[in-house]
Formats: C-alpha cells, structure tokens, sequence
C-alpha cells in the first residue's frame, strides 16, 4: 500500500493525484458496449442471444420452472435462513423510511390548491451478479416497500442461493443474461422504467450510456468498493487489516484506505494484511487492489483527519477509535459510517439492515445510498381559483416579459 504523510509539502496535491487517476473514466469499453445496445434496440432478442452466446455460453434467457425449483431445492438450509434473516432486517429497517414519505396539500388564501402526490414507479429492472443474493435483497427490497408494480430480475446464471431470494421477494419474471446485453435488453425488450443494481465495467458503461434516455438509472455511482477505516494506538490490529482487505477482495480496483495520527500502527497493518492474504481465496484480486489503490495516510490531528475524509468522500467509512464520538457531526461526504470496535463494515452488506448500494467514486460528496428515494416519483399538482390566476399572474408576466417569452405572457393573460 502507498504511504503518505501530511507533514510533506505535496500531501494534497499527492492525494488528489491518488484519488483522480482511480475515477478516471475508463473509455476502453465504449464502443463494444455502445454496439451491444444499438444492436439489441433493434433486433431485440436475436442479438441478445448472439450476445450471450459469445460472451457467456449461454442459449437459454428463460428456464423452466421445475429447473429453478429443483435449484432452490438444493440450497442449503443454512443458507436459507440466512437469508430469510437478512430479509427481514433489511426489510424493517426500509419500511421506517416510508414514515418520513407523505403527500402534501394546502390552499393558500386566493384558494389555489397545491399539492406534492408520491407514487412508485412502475417497473424496475434489477441486474445481480451470479451469486449475490446479498445484492438482490438490498435492491428488491425498498422497490418492494416502495410498491413498484413489477420487478425484473437480470442474472448470469440460475445461482440457488439468488433464485431463493428472488421467490422469497416474490419476483417471477427472471432473464438469464449478464453484462451489456442484460442492461440493454432491460431497457429494449423488457422496457423497465429504472434499472438497478451492481456490475462489472461493461455494465457499469452499458447503463451510463442509456440512463437519461430511455429509462433511469440509480441517482449515485456505485462502482468498484471502498473503504476508509480510522484508526489509532488503542485499536486491534487485526480489526484495521481485515477490514482493509475486505474490500480488496471485492475487484482490482476496489480502493482501501487506512486514515491515522499513529505511525508505529503502519507497519503492524501492513505485517497482518500479508498474511490474511495468503489465505484467501480471491487472493490475487485483493493483491491487485492493494497495490494499485491500496493508501495509508499519516496525519497530524483530527481536524485532518475529518478534512481528508470529507476530501476522499469514500464509499464506507469505519471509525475504530477509542472515542468515535468526536467525529461523527463534522463529517457529511460518506456513503455510510460505522462506529467502534464491535462494527464492522462487512456486515452491513449482509444482516445489519441498511442497504449496501453506496455512492463510490466521490459521488458521496452530491448523493446517497439505495433507499425508498430511488423507486419514487413526486409530482406537483396545482389547481389554481379564477382570483388566484390574477392574483398571482400579473408578477408572473412581468417576470416572462423580463425574459422575452412573449407567449408565456399570452398563455397566463388568457386565463385571467
């Protein structure tokens, strides 16, 4: 992992540099996937399936019941009431949002009648990755609460542990695709109205190039993991290091970030991380992630501490101090932030409850997590009196003659 120190002359411009060369767009995979899309809006599902055929092997969209069944019967039961657990708890805490949500309506005293309606959208496509039933549940989840009408599910693969999830949530129209030509054919064939849920590059792209056109996209960027975890002397070491790498294991170029005033705690984290790694699994992609992304930060004191936190905007935040307390009002550019030793933020992307979808790449700064929001409209409603069109015209015609809309004018004239 890189060290730097913000003693040195360079610390802000270093970091920014840091930081910047991470989100830069990545224009590598523009045209393949600005291809898919043109092809599957018009030949619909003959591309996709050419598609599925070159990029995963796969002939099938759609599988018979009994098949999905079969799978769901196979899983195991552990697994199952792991999911059920998290159901719950994730489902809970979405519904308490719901309380905050109310339509509005007045009159004000010309009798002109204002009001704010609330109400769901009506389709919503949900892309998960092969074997994330975490994944589904966090973006079904508050479509559900919020009462989205239909819930596509786009998937690679029939995965046991997803298809238990998607019948638990009651999802019945499932697509067996992935990549581009799952989001293309999302928006083309299926035509949902939002499109949700995490991906890989070609993803990621395939749903920047049509949000906005044909259908809507999550108001955040939710891209590859990050996680920014304070620490200092009175904190495990073995806390810093797994959480760091955590995240690592997600994609290469997932971001880990150690924030602390301690150097003497720099090389015990760097010791533990090498060791956890041996043994993992996804060992080479948690490598690749460390070593192209992977900072430790030396400050001087809290107020950098809180300035570099707010300047890096990251996706989690862990605060694993002995006295968490005194930075948790000066902060408001995270995704989601987890307090002391007992929190940890890998098991907020299971059974905590809040949603796991976070704003990453500095996207904090202007956005937040998945929630309610997301699978809502609101639209005004304004029902104005015969004495309140004139009342409140003759301020509004001066202000669109101010502007050279002539035709306004005559449009607000005609009705006073």
């Amino acid at each position: 992992m890189i060290k730097i120190d913000s003693k040195k002359s360079n610390f802000n411009k270093k970091l920014e540099i840091i930081l910047n060369r991470r989100r830069k767009l990545d224009n590598s995979n523009t045209k393949i996937v600005s291809k898919i899309i043109t092809d599957i809006k018009k030949d619909k599902k003959k591309a996709l399936l050419k598609y599925e055929v070159k990029f995963s092997k796969n002939n099938r969209i759609t599988l018979p019941k009994k098949l999905i069944s079969n799978s769901i019967k196979r899983l195991n039961m552990q697994i199952k009431k792991s999911i059920d657990f998290a159901y719950d708890r994730i489902n809970k805490f979405h519904i308490l949002q719901k309380k905050n949500l109310k339509n509005i309506s007045y009159k004000d005293k010309y009798k002109n009648k204002l009001e704010y309606n609330i109400v769901p959208i009506q389709s919503v496509g949900i892309y998960v990755p092969a074997n994330l039933p975490s994944s589904l549940l966090m973006n079904a989840i508050p479509a559900k609460v919020s009462n989205v009408k239909k819930i596509v599910l786009a998937t690679p693969k029939p995965d046991p542990a997803v298809m238990y999830a998607a019948k638990k949530l009651g999802i019945k129209e499932i697509y067996f695709m992935g990549g581009a030509q799952a989001i293309a054919s999302l928006a083309y064939i299926q035509k949902v109205d939002k499109i949700v849920g995490p991906g890989n590059k070609f993803v990621a792209e395939a749903k920047r190039q049509i949000s906005g056109k044909i259908v809507g996209t999550e108001s955040m960027f939710a891209g590859p993991s990050e996680i920014c975890v304070v620490a200092d002397k009175f904190t495990n070491i073995n806390q810093i290091a797994t959480s760091l790498v955590s995240q690592a294991e997600h994609d290469p170029n997932s971001q880990c970030i150690l924030l602390t005033k301690d150097k003497t705690i720099l090389p015990k984290v760097n010791l533990t991380i090498k060791k956890i790694i041996k043994l993992l699994p996804r060992k080479k992609i948690a490598t690749q992630s460390l070593n192209n992304h992977g900072l430790m930060i030396l400050l001087k004191n809290d107020k950098e501490i809180v300035d570099t936190i707010n300047l890096i905007a990251p996706e989690h935040l862990e605060i694993n101090v002995k006295n968490y307390k005194k930075y948790i009002n000066k902060i408001y550019n995270v995704g989601s932030i987890c307090n002391g030793k007992f929190t940890p933020m890998s098991l907020s992307d299971y059974t905590v409850g809040t949603n796991h979808i976070l704003p990453t790449s500095g996207s904090a700064k202007f956005s937040s997590g998945l929630s309610i929001n997301e699978f809502i409209k609101k639209i005004s409603i304004v029902t104005l009196s015969k004495l309140g069109v004139e009342k409140i015209g003759n301020p509004a015609i001066k202000l669109s003659e101010y502007e050279n809309l002539y035709a306004h004018t005559q449009s607000i004239k005609s009705r006073m």
